[in-house]
This record gives C-alpha cells, sequence and structure tokens, in this order.
C-alpha cells in the first residue's frame, strides 16, 4: 500500500482510557440487571444511575464516531490528491530520465547514420529524426504537464504563462494572463491547485468549447488569492453533481478548491460561454502576518 493511503487512525491513550471506562461500565451494567432479575429485586437508585452513565457514554462515543466517519471523505480526497501529485512527479521523472535519454540517444544515432549513408537514403534519415524530434518535445511537453517544476522556482504566474505558451502555440485561440500583483510567496498547495484548476480547464476549452479568445486573471485579495478563467466558447449546462454527472474534470476543480476550504463557482450557458471563479482563501498564518505589517 502506498504510504499516503495508510490509515490515519493514531492510537491515543486517552481515548483508549474513555473506551475501557465505557466497556466497564457497560459490563458492570449487565451484571448489575442480572442480579437483580435473580434476586427478584427492585432496581436501587445507584443502578439507575449506572445505567444513565453508561448511556450518556455510549452516546458520547457514538456522536465521536459519526463526526469521524464525516471527516473520512475530505480527508480521503485529500490523500487522494497528494498521491496524484507524487504519481504525476513520479511518471514525470521516468520519462524525463528514461525514456528522454533513450529519444536522444536515438536522435544521436540518426544523426551518425545521416552523415554516412549514400544520398538515396538521406530523405529516410532526416524523416526519421524529424520524428524522433517530434517525439522527443511531446515528451518533454507530458513532462513539463504532470510536474511542473517551475513552480518552485518561477513561481506561478510565470509556470502559468509557460503552460498556456507550450499548450495554445499551435491553436487559433486568442489568449491573454492578467496578473494585477506579484504572486511571490504563495503556499505550494495553493499554487498547485490554482495551476492544476487552470489545466485542467484549459484542455476542456481545447476538447468542447471551441473559443476563440481566453482571459486568466488571477489576484491578490485581503480574502485570498483569485483566479478567473473566462472564455467565450459554446458553454455548456453546469451541473450541480459534476462527479454523478460525467463531469469528472470540473468535479476534480471543485475537490481542490473545497481542500484549501475556498469556492468554485461556474457560470455558463450554451451559446455564451464560460466563466471560473476561484478563490483560496489565505492561510491563518499569513493572515496574522499581513494584519501585523499593517498595524502603525
Amino acid at each position: 500500500m502506498h504510504p499516503s493511503l495508510k490509515t490515519l487512525t493514531h492510537w491515543r491513550p486517552g481515548a483508549a482510557l474513555l473506551r475501557g471506562l465505557t466497556a466497564l461500565l457497560c459490563l458492570a451494567s449487565i451484571i448489575a440487571n442480572l442480579a437483580l432479575y435473580l434476586r427478584a429485586q427492585a432496581m436501587p437508585a445507584s443502578v439507575l444511575v449506572l445505567h444513565l452513565v453508561a448511556m450518556l457514554s455510549i452516546g458520547w462515543h457514538l456522536r465521536h464516531w459519526a463526526r469521524s466517519i464525516a471527516m473520512r471523505p475530505a480527508e480521503l480526497a485529500n490523500r487522494l490528491l497528494k498521491v496524484q501529485e507524487s504519481e504525476r512527479q513520479r511518471l514525470s521523472r521516468e520519462l524525463h530520465d528514461d525514456i528522454g535519454q533513450l529519444l536522444t540517444a536515438a536522435k544521436l544515432q540518426a544523426d551518425w547514420l545521416q552523415r554516412r549513408v549514400p544520398q538515396e537514403l538521406q530523405e529516410h534519415c532526416s524523416t526519421l529524426r524529424n520524428t524522433l524530434d517530434d517525439t522527443l518535445a511531446n515528451v518533454r511537453d507530458v513532462t513539463a504537464i504532470l510536474n511542473p517544476r517551475q513552480l518552485s522556482s518561477l513561481g506561478l504566474e510565470a509556470s502559468l504563462r509557460a503552460h498556456l505558451v507550450r499548450t495554445l502555440e499551435n491553436t487559433n485561440l486568442n489568449w491573454s494572463l492578467e496578473c494585477r500583483q506579484r504572486l511571490g510567496g504563495i503556499a505550494d498547495d495553493m499554487a498547485i491547485a490554482a495551476f492544476r484548476i487552470t489545466q485542467e480547464a484549459v484542455t476542456n476549452i481545447l476538447r468542447h468549447a471551441g473559443a476563440r479568445n481566453l482571459v486568466v486573471r488571477i489576484e491578490r485579495l485581503p480574502e485570498g488569492l483569485s483566479l478567473s478563467i473566462c472564455d467565450d466558447g459554446q458553454g455548456f449546462m453546469p451541473a450541480s453533481n459534476p462527479g454523478d454527472q460525467g463531469q469528472r474534470g470540473m468535479a476534480g476543480m471543485l475537490e481542490r478548491a473545497a481542500l484549501l476550504d475556498g469556492t468554485l463557482s461556474v457560470s455558463s450557458q450554451p451559446g455564451k460561454g464560460t466563466r471560473i471563479d476561484a478563490l483560496f482563501p489565505w492561510p491563518p498564518r499569513t493572515l496574522e502576518r499581513a494584519k501585523t505589517n499593517n498595524t502603525p
């Protein structure tokens, strides 16, 4: 099992002690009931109090377990996204280190052959070399999509711009990326979420929207990082529950925003384009630092 999917349950002495006390209370209550039944005696007040304490303890545990179960879907989704990012990084490294190096070696061999083969085979060698060049470029593009390494070094704005240039350079889509402030110092999980949401939105636009114009806006607001993605494509009817209605990409966007306590809304109608607005709230430490810096 992947270590990120291991159980989140940790043994805690306090919780174990409460469970043990509850079990003892239930056992004592059962024994007291049996003794009273065998002796045909009325229930004294002490035994009634014992029953009440045991029932209250059981009720507390049921409420605690219900709350824990309610939290597990969000925790599981968070873990799954982390595993997904880890697997993307692993695949990116394998593509770059193994397949990329093999293609580079094949390209060098093709160059060596082209310098030595007869003239009638030169055209075939050129075709082979061009094919290897295209394949190597595609591998680099896939590697960059799987693992945007420049996020940590170049930042969110430069990474998004590089992705848009690489993805849209051979399309007829006019696009712009608007950043009204510097985006340095953004938490890694927030930057990854904004990058992946934009990546998914651009993929959907190219596949389904048939848009001519795309505008991506990123802005620092007092309450958090704002991301807006607008296109003038054919639009669609957003589903109330995207995951159950086949809109998996949209469901993934919503999950990424929700895991950061953020919001994501989709405004779209057939023939009127699509607008996606996401807001990622600043972490508590960032807000405290901002308040401290603004204090005179």
